[in-house]
């Protein structure tokens, strides 16, 4: 591997580039607390990529913390790049100038490491145009010893044979620790004047998390795992974004797992075990932040927060420091139990916008089916204390397409929502006004769906005129439905349970211009379908196809747990139809 030439693009950039985009504070980098060190004067240099604009991925917790981990250590720097919106991409290839940092502006090709987020499926197109705009060939096997290694992360990394010819390296899991051990090994190599195949040849050797698709012999990998979470590092002084993000906020990660196990959620069974971080360590790492950025409000991170054991106890401390100082407090991914009836009347530095609830399916019947055992009682307990504790308006999550669901499945969203609107008169004489997010259930890998195909397309749009006419004959205009976009269910579907007979879809899809397929205004689902139609796969079909018990799983090696556990849960589900 050898060392690459730093060019930065500085003056062309200023001169060039930012005079002529919308929104240039998305690119000049030079933020608070950004680290910038000397390329040229380190051992390893590595481009973060984020394939998504500034804004999003200036709210990834997870972009911010490998940051700071490999900054962290003498001799590698690592830079941030973000996707380039419509118009800046424009700008770059007419004027031929490269995908580069915000820190250094040095171009992509001048890191010997390129490392990506996975977090969507949809997102693959992005980093396909990235790496194009960086003047790297998107196949590994077309590029240059020259090039440099392309390795991601992310949840998509656990299914990512859609995308294995494009990338050199995936890790498996959580970051922060085998990023370090990763960069180490990488180094010595280079040292060593390895070359880039010996490089992935050692890696795929090592380590048991690193899937190498050129070097892969057929072994199950392993999730990485931060065993002592309490300690795991933490950025105590976040970037302070130029360009407000999508969430702008002191976020800190409370616990890591989840002890529920809801049979479609890819995250609880894929990040094990449970680990908490202590109060005295969330304090202190949100007071930091706190003096280093000055948000005003500190967002408290996990898959299901109202399970952190001395919740009432970090509730209190944070509420002490920080309630005479106008900073509020987020409480997501709150589960509705007996414990949530007296979370509102603890949370008094809380923000009385809305509360989040994701009640995922309507019955009870439903919930046990999906293995989320949350009864109405519950439900209605908990929406009325939030009601006395002055909160506005109820924000609600709902599925449809989960397995077992009937017409009356989706009938009772309305007529929940309703009666928890109406719970509130009986405390201040108003009604309720509640939010309802409908998503539509996808089968993801290494859950206990994964197996089952996804309903047909038909059935979700049945099901939204459903929800509509029912809103409309209780006449709730005080219940606000919002619905995801179905074609891009379908294709996460088919895309996140597929195999390398996806990797020429996707490569065509992107020659055909999709970009950003997780923004209304660029999502062309028309160019997807025939990138499908062209390689022989009909799209609606691969999102619904169900794998036998027995079938090789185009996932079954990357980590995940154990394929009879998973199975054992789908017996347990006793779905009916």
């Amino acid at each position: 591997m050898s060392t690459n030439q730093v060019t930065t693009l500085a003056d062309r950039i200023d001169r060039e580039f930012l005079p002529f985009v919308r929104k240039p504070g998305r690119y000049i980098g030079g933020e608070i607390n950004q680290i910038k060190k000397d390329l040229s004067q380190c051992e390893l240099t590595v481009a973060l990529c984020f394939p998504d604009i500034y804004e999003v991925g200036m709210s990834h917790t997870g972009l911010a913390v490998i940051y700071d981990c490999l900054n962290s250590m003498d001799e590698v720097a690592a830079e941030r790049v973000f996707a380039p919106w419509l118009d800046a991409e424009k700008i770059l290839r007419e004027k031929e100038i490269p995908l580069f940092s915000l820190e250094s502006k040095a171009s992509l090709k001048s890191f010997d490491v390129v490392g990506f987020s996975l977090t969507n499926e949809l997102c693959y197109t992005n980093v396909l145009n990235m790496l194009d705009l960086g003047g790297l060939k998107i196949r590994s096997g077309d590029r240059d010893e020259d090039d440099p290694l392309i390795i991601t992360g992310g949840g998509m990394s656990n299914c990512c044979e859609p995308v294995a010819e494009f990338i050199d390296v995936f890790v498996l899991g959580e970051g922060e620790e085998a990023v370090v051990r990763l960069t180490q090994l990488i180094r010595v190599c280079k040292k060593a004047s390895a070359s880039k195949r010996e490089i992935l040849s050692s890696i795929a050797d090592k380590f048991e998390w690193a899937y190498v698709p050129k070097f892969h012999a057929g072994r199950k990998l392993r999730n990485a795992v931060v065993q002592d979470f309490d300690n795991a590092p933490v950025p105590l002084a976040p970037i302070v974004p130029f360009v407000q993000a999508v969430h702008e906020r002191v976020s800190v990660e409370i616990m890591r797992g989840c002890p529920g196990r809801c049979r479609f959620c890819q995250a609880s069974f894929c990040r094990r075990p449970i680990r908490y971080r202590s109060v005295q360590k969330i304090i202190e790492t949100a007071k930091a932040c706190h003096r280093a950025t000055g948000f005003d409000t500190i967002s408290l991170l996990s898959l299901s927060s109202s399970d952190y054991p001395d919740l009432e106890e970090l509730v209190a401390g944070l509420h002490a420091h920080f309630h005479d100082k106008h900073v509020g407090l987020s409480l997501p991914s709150l589960r509705v139990d007996r414990q949530l009836k007296m979370l509102p009347r603890l949370l008094t530095s809380v923000r009385k916008g809305g509360m989040t609830i994701a009640v995922e399916a309507a019955s009870e019947r439903l919930r046990q089916i999906i293995n989320k055992p949350l009864k109405d009682e519950d439900l209605f307990a908990a929406a009325e204390a939030a009601y006395r504790a002055g909160w506005q308006r109820l924000k609600l999550y709902f599925m449809v397409g989960l397995p077992g669901e009937t017409v009356e499945d989706v009938e009772r969203i309305v007529e929940l929502s309703f009666q928890l609107a109406k719970l509130r008169k009986g405390i201040d004489g108003k009604t309720g006004q509640i939010n309802i997010t409908v998503s539509w259930f996808v089968p993801k890998p290494h859950t206990p769906f994964g197996w089952l195909g996804q309903k047909p397309k038909s059935w979700f749009e049945q099901a939204r005129q459903l929800i509509i006419e029912k809103k409309r004959e209780l006449r709730a205009k005080f219940l606000q439905f919002k619905f995801h976009d179905i074609n891009r269910s379908i294709l996460e579907s088919a895309i996140g349970r597929g195999g390398r007979n996806l990797t020429d879809v996707i490569e065509a899809v992107w020659q055909a211009g999709a970009r950003f397929d997780l923004w209304d205004e660029c999502f062309d689902y028309e160019l997807w379908r025939k990138a499908f139609e062209q390689s022989g796969i009909d799209v609606e079909a691969a999102a619904q196809k169900q794998f036998a018990p027995e079938e090789i799983l185009p996932w079954e090696h990357l980590g995940g747990p154990d394929k009879k556990y998973l199975m054992r849960h789908l017996e347990e589900a006793n779905i009916r139809n």
